[in-house]
């Protein structure tokens, strides 16, 4: 079985984020969602947990980052393509989300931009041709 990751985001408005995410294309999974969580599912392996701050609160004694104003983490998803990569953006601004948050990355070869979740999370999405990177930072092909 392939490894899978879970994220835990602490979200402020528990429904606003299921809808961002799903806009975005990820489905919500009822079995581990409740009033307190939502489990939205990316891919096969990748899994966001929206977590109330009460239901995040459960699981760590820190506080509580604010992403609007501070930053933990960055999450980046792979993009199949440059196209790819803009209507993932796209869909986010559409769905509320802030764009480009961080600056866009051209390098030929690889392709990204960024945008936060109504709450402040910083997702990147990048597109690499692998065979053109390995080339351009001298490994061989």
């Amino acid at each position: 079985m392939p490894r899978m990751i879970f994220i835990n985001l602490p979200i402020t408005d528990l429904e606003r984020a299921i809808a961002f995410y799903e806009a975005i294309g990820a489905q919500r999974n009822p079995q581990f969602s409740d009033a307190t969580a939502a489990c939205m599912v990316l891919s096969e392996t990748i899994h966001v947990m929206l977590l109330t701050h009460a239901k995040f609160a459960q699981f760590t004694s820190k506080p509580i980052v604010d992403a609007r104003s501070a930053c933990e983490v960055m999450l980046c998803l792979s993009a199949e393509s440059r196209a790819e990569v803009e209507d993932l953006l796209q869909r986010a601004t559409r769905a509320g989300g802030a764009k480009d948050p961080t600056p866009v990355q051209d390098h030929g070869f690889m392709y990204g931009r960024s945008f936060a979740d109504p709450d402040g999370h910083i997702w990147e999405v990048m597109w690499m041709d692998l065979e053109a990177a390995k080339q351009a930072m001298g490994a061989p092909a």
